[in-house]
C-alpha cells in the first residue's frame, strides 16, 4: 500500500511539469518570455527558429518526464 501511495505522490509531483511542457508546446510565443516579460518595455517577437526550438525542447521534456515517471514507478514497485 505504501508503494502505491508513493507512486500517486510521484505522479502528482510530475503533473505540473507536464502542464508547463504541454502549454509551452501549444503556445510557444507566450512561453518564450515566461518569467522574463518584465525585462522588456515592448514585447519582443520570437523568430520562427526560436518557436521551433521551444517546441522541440517541450517534446524532449515530455519524453524525459515520461521516462522518469516510468523508471520511478519500476523502482517504487520493485
Amino acid at each position: 500500500m505504501f508503494e502505491f501511495i508513493m507512486f500517486i505522490m510521484f505522479i502528482l509531483i510530475t503533473l505540473p511539469f507536464y502542464g508547463i511542457l504541454i502549454w509551452s508546446y501549444f503556445y510557444p510565443e507566450e512561453s518564450f518570455l515566461w518569467g522574463k516579460r518584465w525585462m522588456y518595455s515592448e514585447e519582443p517577437e520570437p523568430s520562427e527558429d526560436a518557436i521551433i526550438f521551444i517546441k522541440i525542447k517541450s517534446i524532449i521534456g515530455i519524453i524525459l518526464v515520461t521516462f522518469i515517471l516510468i523508471i520511478g514507478g519500476f523502482n517504487i514497485f520493485n
